[in-house]
């Protein structure tokens, strides 16, 4: 009986200890040709306004139409982020700015998105299962990067962003699994 016991005892040990791997785990990665916050930044490096083309915007894996992720911008789209207000002085902008709104319909920009974040749950597997207490460890990179183009050459790049997210996330439910029972019937 006592042999009995301790091998109970030593397989409940075991599982409760091996139960924090069953939590679940996720990944939010935007497809890109970069791995991190420095490839991207390096790429953007690479562009020099008024001698990088829209070819070689390619050639860097900067093309709308096969890198997904990357937004364009009309004139109408780059006149409302570079000049949100009436008393935004046009003297005050960039030179490739203002050249690229006097260009009018000849100008169009690039916005990137770019941005890899990876959920680990960690804990107590029973309170997360049971939904008391749930933990998130969230780690990764945002890269944002507007480039304006006039005609056939860039005329301004600007980058910006995250190099490295860490955050922690922690709910708490009191009443577990029955924390969202009220709600649910309200709402029927």
């Amino acid at each position: 009986m006592p042999a009995r016991l301790s091998l109970l005892a030593g397989l409940a040990l075991t599982l409760l200890t091996g139960c924090s791997s069953l939590l679940p785990h996720g990944e939010t990665v935007a497809d890109s040709p970069w791995n991190s916050y420095e490839d991207a930044l390096q790429t953007f490096e690479n562009i020099v306004p008024h001698q990088t083309t829209v070819k070689d915007l390619g050639t860097l894996k900067l093309d709308p139409m096969h890198n997904a992720n990357i937004t364009l911008l009309n004139y109408s789209d780059v006149l409302r982020r570079f000049i949100p207000s009436p008393a935004t002085n046009m003297e005050d902008l960039d030179v490739g700015v203002q050249e690229c709104i006097q260009a009018k319909s000849a100008c169009k920009g690039y916005e990137v998105d770019q941005k890899s974040l990876m959920r680990q749950r960690y804990g107590n597997f029973w309170a997360d299962f049971l939904n008391f207490r749930r933990k998130t460890d969230i780690v990764g990179w945002r890269f944002n990067g507007v480039i304006l183009i006039k005609g056939d050459v860039v005329v301004y790049k600007l980058t910006g962003g995250q190099p490295s997210i860490h955050e922690r996330e922690e709910t708490s439910n009191p009443l577990g699994p029955l924390q969202g029972i009220g709600e649910s019937r309200i709402l029927r």
